[in-house]
């Protein structure tokens, strides 16, 4: 199966969101590269970005688990190129 390089952006702007978001991201803990969170207070929202590499279909799980929570969206930019994951 194939992995990818993409880039989670994700728009929180309900926080009782926020905890189950925490819990979606401990579970694909060992695909997420990188992880940077903006509070952005002026506006009362939460911006993070995600960087991951896992299986397309993982990705594409993750991404639609967060954008089903209340208050959240989630979009992914995915890298061009693809590594074959023969394990």
């Amino acid at each position: 199966m194939e992995k990818r390089v993409a880039l989670l952006g994700i728009i929180i702007e309900n926080s009782e969101s926020v905890e189950p978001l925490n819990q979606l991201l401990h579970e694909y803990k060992d695909y997420i590269v990188g992880r940077m969170g903006i509070p952005y207070r002026e506006r009362a929202i939460n911006i993070i970005s995600i960087v991951i590499d896992a299986p397309a279909d993982q990705i594409n799980s993750l991404t639609g688990k967060i954008g089903m929570l209340s208050g959240v969206n989630a979009k992914a930019i995915y890298s061009k190129f693809a590594e074959e994951n023969n394990g």
